[in-house]
């Protein structure tokens, strides 16, 4: 996760802005946190006042030592420099938090690293594009990417507040939110078919003949981006065993 394309990356201009966000999460005082991307150190430094613990990770090696620098009087953060998506998270406590403000060209590996490893974190806020955003929340009236539907069984997630241009340093070209994600306390679909069900999801939007075979008469007038998330957990739980039995005997 170098930080080469750092264009796609905007910098919260104050620990201030930081704090108020954080205060618009439910990171409370027992709280493991995890900050990714956390350049120079300042949405860490909000979260060392309102959690137990945090690890802040951060890959580019200059940008390192400045978050070194920053956080060495900050007795519960610990720095690591390193590649966030090749960190093992069951490392990790469980039911630890996400708190970060990543490099919007990586929010799609980041968020599904997030949501199908084996130790999830219990809450996830993150700053992302707002059209970005949008598109996870699968009961909205815009269009859902496939990410979003793969997200929706496991998490709820809403925009929690917009953010103006001029909190960050250099200001993004485009509009920015404060995004919530909250593991569900059950799933909506048990979590051993995770893995076959974003397969399935994942083909639903790349292969129309397959969606078509799929989707059954009740949406075929419409694309996989329109359909809501119970929409797909109707599709699933009619379709998605078939699936299994239609692979399988392809493989055989």
């Amino acid at each position: 996760m170098a930080r080469k394309h750092r264009i796609s990356q905007n910098f919260l201009r104050s620990p201030r802005i930081a704090l108020m966000l954080v205060g618009h999460s439910n990171i409370r005082k027992r709280d493991f946190t995890l900050d990714i991307g956390a350049g120079s150190g300042v949405f860490t430094f909000a979260l060392s006042k309102k959690s137990a613990q945090v690890l802040a990770i951060e890959s580019d090696r200059e940008t390192f030592k400045k978050l070194q620098n920053n956080t060495k009087n900050l007795e519960n953060v610990e720095v690591l420099h390193a590649d966030f998506l090749h960190f093992n998270l069951s490392k990790l406590p469980k039911n630890y938090k996400v708190c970060a403000n990543i490099p919007f060209h990586l929010s799609s590996p980041i968020i599904q690293k997030l949501i199908t490893t084996k130790n999830p974190p219990k809450s996830i806020y993150l700053i992302l594009q707002k059209q970005f955003a949008r598109k996870l929340i699968a009961g909205d009236k815009n269009f859902t990417s496939a990410l979003g539907v793969k997200v929706f069984p496991f998490f709820d997630v809403k925009i929690k507040k917009p953010l103006h241009k001029t909190d960050f340093t250099p200001p993004p070209a485009v509009e920015t939110v404060f995004f919530e994600m909250k593991r569900r306390e059950t799933s909506l679909i048990p979590l051993k078919e995770q893995s076959e069900f974003n397969n399935f999801v994942e083909k639903m939007f790349s292969t129309p003949d397959f969606y078509r075979q799929n989707c059954g008469l009740k949406f075929r007038t419409k694309k996989p981006s329109e359909l809501k998330g119970e929409d797909w957990l109707e599709i699933w739980t009619s379709q998605g065993k078939s699936l299994a039995i239609i692979e399988n005997n392809q493989k055989i």
